[in-house]
Formats: C-alpha cells, structure tokens, sequence
C-alpha cells in the first residue's frame, strides 16, 4: 500500500502567531444595481481600475490601528482583555439609575407577542 505524501512546506504558509492580519474598513461608489446585489449576496465585484477608499486600516486579531501597533507583535493571543473592557473581575458594576422622588412607575399594557394577534397589532413587523 502507498502511504499519502505529506504536502510540501512550500503549499502551506508558515503561522506567526504574534504576526498581525491587516485588513482595511474601504468606502466604494457604486451603482444603485450594485449595491442591491451586494446587500442581498454580502459581497460584490469591483471593475478593474476601481478606487477605493480607505477609510481604517486595524489588525483582524488584536482589532487595533495600524499607527499604533505597526512595529509591535500582535498581542491578541497574548492579551485579549482590551477587547472586552478590561478584566472582569475588577470592573465596576453598572449603576441603575434611581427614578426622581416624585416619580411612579405605571404598569404597562399588556403585549401579545406570539400567534396572529401579534402579527396584526405590529409587534413582529415594523409599522410602516
């Protein structure tokens, strides 16, 4: 029996894990027929000699700025914690506000939200 051959180094790019993935947040004018393709397909393809606009270049990992991280490893698999707000033990809780003394609070109606008399009133379609 033949063994499969492993595939050459040269097929598979090298994994740097500390190598940043830079990818750009880009502004492009398109035609109206275009853009309708685009919104229902989620992508779209450009004419040759199309220019376009850079609007952010950031790290897909680490989600920062080019200017800021540029000549640093990316540290997404280091550290991640910037991306959620900090760590989570050491964050303050969120404060509910207090209501003012001479407020009170109403019950509110009651909404169907399942069957065909929801579908009617609005509540699972938007009101035109």
């Amino acid at each position: 029996m033949d063994e499969p051959t492993p595939p050459d180094a040269a097929e598979e790019p090298e994994q740097q894990p500390l190598a940043h993935v830079w990818i750009i947040a880009a502004e492009i004018k398109v035609e109206e027929r275009i853009a309708k393709v685009a919104d229902f397909r989620g992508s779209f393809t450009t004419d040759v000699g199309t220019r376009v606009d850079a609007l952010e270049v950031y790290c897909r990992n680490c989600r920062r700025p080019y200017e800021d991280v540029a000549e640093n490893d990316c540290e997404a698999l280091i550290d991640n914690r910037h991306l959620i707000g900090g760590d989570q033990s050491q964050r303050a809780k969120r404060k509910v506000p207090e209501p003012p003394p001479a407020a009170r609070l109403l019950p509110g109606g009651v909404i169907q939200r399942r069957g065909i008399g929801s579908y009617i009133s609005g509540v699972s379609r938007p009101a035109r």
